[in-house]
């Protein structure tokens, strides 16, 4: 009990952290999930630049709802019909697309696969394999950062890119083989700007598009054309649910050796 009334400061909570000399500001954030991913919100900061994506959320004075939504960065397709050899997978045809980090796309069927009923364990071995294959065979270019300009991750898709009031199912697999529980913002994002460079859909025809892991749903529109360096692009909306599910606070204490971190060569 005596230690629960220090670690309170006296008051007898025991949930406050003890008096240490930490620096300031603490970061306080907002822990949500959209679409069953995780994501984190950081309340906007004065030093902050003016913000590279705009979101909406509906507000009645009270309480935030759903859906929702927001606009991307210019995105556009890359590459269209990309050979590329899969190795112990044979040829198979990728298209490569930009909606704030570049993918690889390509239907589930051309390696075997259905999006919709085959092993998440098979399909992100499948994509996996598509994104070191594309990284070694196709050369990208970012038109303001080549930073930027690697494939993130390959999205496997049942086909129908043609436009239907039906949503087309995808999964996505990005970065060290990890898997996207929502349909994927930036990659909803990277597909509806392929199919209106493709002639597929019009600007603010909605599609639906639906994660294979979960099941839940998000809507693209391109909403406006833009012009990114030498690419023609549009301007996305992406609208899904997301729900709160808590928060957190960071803090430094000025002691802490490695408060500034660290990296590994």
């Amino acid at each position: 009990m005596a230690a629960a009334a220090a670690a309170g400061c006296g008051d007898g909570e025991g949930r406050r952290l003890p008096p240490r000399s930490l620096t300031e500001p603490t970061l306080h954030t907002v822990e949500m999930h959209t679409g069953g991913e995780p994501l984190r919100v950081i309340p906007r900061l004065e030093a902050m630049e003016e913000a590279p994506v705009t979101a909406f959320v509906p507000w009645d004075g009270c309480h935030s709802g759903n859906p929702v939504r927001f606009h991307s960065v210019p995105a556009f397709a890359t590459a269209t019909d990309v050979a590329i050899d899969v190795p112990g997978r044979g040829k198979v045809v990728v298209d490569i697309s930009y909606g704030g980090t570049f993918y690889a796309f390509l239907s589930a069927e051309q390696l075997g696969l259905d999006v919709c009923s085959s092993k998440t364990r098979d399909l992100v071995s499948a994509a996996s394999a598509v994104t070191e294959a594309v990284k070694e065979q196709f050369k990208l270019h970012h038109p303001e950062s080549e930073d930027l300009a690697f494939i993130y991750g390959t999205i496997l898709t049942d086909g129908k890119d043609a436009f239907s009031e039906e949503p087309t199912t995808n999964i996505c697999v990005f970065a060290d083989e990890q898997v996207d529980r929502s349909p994927t913002g930036s990659g909803v994002t990277a597909r509806i700007a392929l199919q209106y460079h493709k002639g597929l859909i019009q600007l603010n025809q909605s599609r639906t598009f639906r994660s294979s892991t979960t099941g839940s749903l998000f809507t693209g529109k391109a909403v406006k054309e833009a012009r990114f360096g030498d690419y023609n692009a549009v301007v996305v909306e992406v609208a899904g649910e997301a729900f709160y599910t808590g928060t957190a606070t960071f803090t430094v204490e000025e002691e802490d050796p490695l408060k500034h971190g660290f990296s590994f060569k």
